[in-house]
């Protein structure tokens, strides 16, 4: 089976875990379709520890544990960041200042390990070169 290899950026296990709102059943459906093998769902520790940050900001750090525990067993893989990634990031934020730093590194993580797509609802990945959103997302 021949699978898009997806980037999952943070706010998909938040509005996936979250309150009613309308980016809840994209995000479900996206961890769905890891579960089920239909795509091949790759993070990183960043993202996992942007989890824990938001939560622990927020006074829910046990909600974010969770999370991060379910969200972690879901995806096929999570890569590690290396200096060579936060080096590209570096040089997108200079390129792309509209990028905050966090994304510049999602964004690095994704050309580095030449990841196909990313699903993210937030819409400034499509300002970096070769950074394409996953179907859903477009």
């Amino acid at each position: 089976m021949n699978r898009d290899k997806v980037f999952i950026d943070t706010n998909i296990p938040i509005y996936a875990a979250g309150s009613p709102h309308s980016n809840k059943e994209p995000s479900i459906k996206i961890l769905e379709n890891i579960s089920n093998g239909n795509i091949y769902g790759v993070t990183s520790v960043e993202v996992l520890q942007e989890i824990l940050y938001r939560f622990q900001a927020i006074n829910l750090l046990e909600k974010g544990i969770e999370i991060f525990d379910e969200f972690s067993n879901i995806v096929d893989e999570v890569l590690p960041i290396n200096f060579n990634i936060v080096e590209s990031a570096k040089s997108i934020i200079l390129k792309t200042p509209v990028i905050n730093t966090r994304d510049a590194v999602h964004a690095a993580t994704i050309i580095y390990y030449n990841i196909s797509y990313i699903a993210s609802f937030d819409k400034h990945f499509k300002n970096i070169e070769n950074i394409r959103y996953y179907k859903e997302f477009q």
